[in-house]
């Protein structure tokens, strides 16, 4: 790794000098842009306005517009500003980890040490570990002021830069301000779900799929050229079916079914072909598989919904699609 920062921790009279160090980085795989006619790369110009020439990096400034005036201000005006010019990071409080909104996290950098002795870098990470709580910091980097979180990860000083409060937009949505009612019913399976896909996180477990395949089509390309066969690489694309409408507690009883690894759990009184059927066999499957005749499909939807329909119905469950209606439509 190499550094891109060098400073020093004020922490109350105490300095540590530091060297920053990204703590993350990019894998996605590096595309760019060409012409789709002859294969010809493009590029992006910095072409000015006024005189259409082709301008150097170092002939550009920055400015500022407001109410059609501008305002320019050069490099040199810019690294005259005094945050600028700051090689400090300022512990300005200490406060208990759970006060901080993982919303305001941005960046992560490593600390290195920067001195020939690092006790007073040991210091900190020991004064942070005895009290359990976290650094908050104020610094400069890369033309901004910002304001970081410091903690330990695996015995090193990560500083985590943080949003200013008023960076973070407040979520403000109608949908949610209707009084919604969810039965204990609801709330006991929706429960039992989440204990069965309770887990430990282990990010070692989880692999970016889009990645992955975006390099087996590469490989694929380079190996066949124009004749790829999208079809032949990734397996013909899934069709999207119409979709069966359940209602909220039979999805929850599915989901918790298919985790563990089960046929789909039916009513009480349910013994009837739709209790076999797979998870996903929709209404209109199961009217189709009946005898055909009106009331043989109805009896079948009653004996598949069962006490759990009488259930339903004392709630305010969203409106589902039932084998009977489906028969009924047919008939």
């Amino acid at each position: 790794m190499r550094a891109i920062w060098k400073g020093a921790i004020a922490f109350g009279l105490v300095n540590v000098p530091v060297k920053v160090y990204s703590a993350t980085e990019d894998h996605d795989i590096s595309l760019h842009q060409v012409h789709n006619a002859d294969g010809g790369r493009i590029r992006y110009q910095r072409r000015c306005e006024v005189c259409s020439k082709i301008i150097d990096y170092e002939d550009i400034d920055k400015a500022y517009e407001d109410d059609g005036r501008t305002v320019v201000l050069t490099r040199d005006e810019l690294k005259s500003i005094p945050a600028e010019n700051s090689h400090e990071i300022e512990v300005v409080q200490f406060v208990p980890v759970d006060q901080l909104d993982p919303m305001m996290f941005e960046k992560s950098y490593y600390l290195e040490p920067d001195s020939k002795s690092p006790k007073a870098y040991v210091l900190l990470r020991r004064a942070l570990e005895d009290t359990d709580r976290v650094a908050i910091v104020q610094f400069a980097l890369r033309d901004k002021t910002r304001l970081g979180a410091l903690r330990i990860r695996d015995e090193v000083l990560v500083l985590q830069s943080l949003l200013w409060a008023d960076e973070v937009r407040e979520a403000s949505f109608p949908a949610l301000e209707t009084s919604i009612r969810i039965s204990a019913q609801e709330r006991e399976m929706s429960a039992a779900l989440v204990d069965s896909m309770a887990s430990d996180f282990e990010p070692d477990q989880f692999t970016d799929d889009y990645q992955e395949q975006l390099r087996q089509l590469i490989e694929a390309k380079l190996d066949k050229g124009e004749s790829l066969d999208t079809e032949e690489t990734f397996g013909a694309p899934a069709e999207a079916g119409e979709g069966e409408v359940i209602d909220l507690m039979e999805a929850l009883k599915r989901s918790i079914e298919k985790k563990r690894g089960g046929p789909p759990e039916t009513s009480a009184g349910g013994s009837g072909s739709a209790a076999k059927a797979a998870p996903r066999t929709s209404a209109k499957t199961a009217a189709a598989n009946s005898t055909g005749t009106k009331s043989t499909a109805t009896k079948t939807a009653a004996t598949s919904n069962g006490s759990e329909a009488a259930a339903a119905s004392k709630t305010e469950a969203a409106p589902k699609v039932t084998a009977s209606k489906t028969a009924r439509k047919r008939a």
